[in-house]
C-alpha cells in the first residue's frame, strides 16, 4: 500500500521553464489557488529553435497528430480532456484544417497559453535566466534546449547521467510562393472529410533527381549521425535517404491513397504540405526535418514540383536536445527519487511529444497539489495511455533508455488476448478511459479544474 505524504509547506512553487509542459503546470496549480513562480529566460536568452517569447511555443510542427480514439495518440488526448488540460483546450480552440490531425495556428496556440497563464492572477512571471535550484517545490520543464545554466544545476543535482540526441525541425513556406499549377488538394492518405493538405507529385525520374542532390547537399554538421543519436521520429529527412534511397518514398513521402488528377494516377513520391495557421498563409513541409544549410534547403528543396520559386518563412534547423536517465532517476509522478520536492516535466525526462510535455506537466503539478494535502504520489492507472508510459519512463529495468511517445506497445496486455488489431486498441481506449474515471474518482484531491475559461488578448 502506498504510503500517504506528508503535507508539505505552503508558499509558491517555483516552476522553470514556460514550454507545453511548464505552462501546463502553472496553470493546473494556480487553478487550485497554489501561488506560482515562473522562470521563462526568453526573450532574455533564446534557443536555435525558438523565435518568439511565446509561452508553449511549437519549434517543430504545427500538428499535435491524430484525434482518433483507437490511436495511442487520440486516446491521449481524452485523457488530457477528462483530467482538464490547459494545453489541450488551447490547441482545440486555434485548430486549423489537418484532416483527422490535431494541428493548430502555432502563433494564435502560443498566444492563447501566453494569455492564460500571464492573466492568472496566482501566478508571477519572472523573465530571467534560472542559474540555480531554488528552495522549496520546484518542477524543471526547461526542454530539450535546456540552457547552459541549467545544465550546471542538473549536473549537481543528478550527476552526470544526462543523455543527448539530436533533434531537426522542418522548414516553413509562404503559401503564396507555391505553384498551384503544379500541386493538388487532398487529405491526407485521402482521410478526412476535406482536403487539407497540398500534394506535390514527383515521377521516378524527380524522385531520384531530388535523393541524389539531398545527399550531395552540404550540412551544417558534417558528420554522419549514428542512428543512436537521432530520435527517430524527428530524424533529417537526408538522413532518412542515407539509409536507403526508397526509404523516404516508404515514410513521409509515400504516395499511397493518393490520385494525381492531371494524370489519374498515383505518383511515384508525395511531398505533403501542411497549413501552419488558420488563414493557410504559410505551410509546413511534412516530414522535412532537416540538417542541411540554408542554402542547400532553398536549391534542393527547390527541386520539388511547386517548390521551385518558395519562399521560405522558417528554414528547417536541428539542434542538440538533452534528457535525463528517467528509469534511474524519477518516479511514476515524476519527481526525482532522491530529493521529492523536485519534479521534472516535459522532453527533459524523455517523454516525446507536444501532448505527452502538456501531460507530464498536469502530473508532476498534481503530485504537488498530492504532497501538500496529505494525498498519496501521483500515479497514473499503467493502462492508460500516458500511464503507460510514465511506467516504462520510471521503470528501473527500462535501458537504454531513448525518448518515447504514447504507444500501444506500452500498455498491459489485455486478458482474455485480442488478436485482431482494431478489436485490440479499442479494448485498449475502453480500458484505458474507465480505469482513470475511476483513479479520479477516488482522488478528490486532484479533481480537475475546467480549462474552458476566457482567455484574454495578450498585450504586446
Amino acid at each position: 500500500m502506498a504510503c500517504m505524504n506528508t503535507p508539505e509547506p505552503s508558499g509558491h512553487v517555483t516552476v522553470i521553464g514556460a514550454g507545453l509542459a511548464g505552462s501546463e503546470a502553472a496553470w493546473q496549480l494556480a487553478a487550485r489557488d497554489i501561488p506560482v513562480r515562473l522562470i521563462e529566460m526568453r526573450p532574455h536568452r533564446s534557443t536555435p529553435a525558438h523565435s518568439t517569447d511565446l509561452f508553449a511555443e511549437l519549434v517543430c510542427s504545427n500538428s499535435l497528430k491524430g484525434s482518433d480514439p483507437a490511436t495511442a495518440a487520440g486516446l491521449l488526448k481524452l485523457e488530457l480532456e477528462a483530467m482538464g488540460s490547459l494545453i489541450l483546450s488551447c490547441a482545440r480552440a486555434t485548430a486549423v484544417p489537418a484532416g483527422t490531425a490535431l494541428a493548430v495556428d502555432r502563433v494564435a496556440f502560443a498566444g492563447r497559453v501566453t494569455a492564460a497563464v500571464e492573466s492568472h492572477p496566482a501566478i508571477t512571471v519572472e523573465r530571467a535566466e534560472a542559474a540555480a535550484l531554488p528552495d522549496g517545490d520546484v518542477i524543471i520543464a526547461t526542454g530539450p534546449l535546456t540552457s547552459p545554466a541549467m545544465e550546471a544545476v542538473l549536473t549537481a543535482l543528478i550527476g552526470g547521467e544526462r543523455l543527448s540526441f539530436f533533434d531537426a525541425a522542418a522548414p516553413v513556406i509562404d503559401a503564396m510562393s507555391i505553384d498551384r499549377t503544379k500541386v493538388f488538394a487532398a487529405s491526407r492518405w485521402e482521410k478526412g472529410g476535406s482536403a487539407d493538405y497540398l500534394n506535390c507529385p514527383l515521377t521516378r525520374e524527380e524522385y531520384e533527381a531530388f535523393i541524389d542532390a539531398l545527399l550531395a547537399a552540404e550540412r551544417v554538421e558534417k558528420r554522419d549521425f549514428e542512428t543512436a543519436d537521432l530520435f527517430h521520429a524527428c530524424q533529417p529527412v537526408e538522413e532518412v535517404a542515407r539509409a536507403g534511397r526508397d526509404a523516404p518514398r516508404y515514410g513521409a513521402l509515400r504516395p499511397v491513397g493518393l490520385t494525381d488528377p492531371s494524370t489519374g494516377r498515383r505518383p511515384w513520391a508525395v511531398v505533403q504540405l501542411r497549413p501552419e495557421n488558420a488563414s493557410g498563409t504559410a505551410y509546413n513541409l511534412v516530414g522535412f526535418q532537416t540538417n542541411l544549410t540554408f542554402g542547400a534547403q532553398r536549391r534542393v528543396f527547390g527541386m520539388i514540383p511547386g517548390l521551385a520559386d518558395a519562399e521560405f518563412l522558417r528554414f528547417g534547423v536541428m539542434h542538440r536536445n538533452t534528457f535525463v536517465d528517467a528509469p534511474r532517476l524519477l518516479g511514476p509522478s515524476l519527481a526525482l527519487r532522491a530529493n521529492p520536492r523536485v519534479r521534472l516535466a516535459g522532453q527533459l525526462t524523455g517523454t516525446e511529444g507536444y501532448l505527452e510535455a502538456a501531460a507530464s506537466g498536469l502530473v508532476a503539478a498534481w503530485d504537488v497539489v498530492a504532497a501538500r494535502s496529505g494525498g498519496e504520489p501521483v500515479r497514473l492507472p499503467a493502462t492508460t495511455a500516458f500511464g503507460a508510459l510514465l511506467a516504462y519512463a520510471s521503470d528501473p529495468d527500462t535501458g537504454p533508455y531513448q525518448p518515447m511517445h504514447v504507444n500501444f506497445g506500452l500498455f498491459p496486455p489485455l486478458d482474455p488476448p485480442i488478436r485482431r488489431k482494431q478489436e485490440r486498441y479499442a479494448a485498449y481506449g475502453a480500458r484505458a478511459r474507465a480505469d482513470l474515471a475511476v483513479m479520479l474518482a477516488s482522488r478528490p484531491d486532484l479533481a480537475p479544474v475546467s480549462s474552458d475559461i476566457p482567455v484574454p488578448a495578450r498585450e504586446d
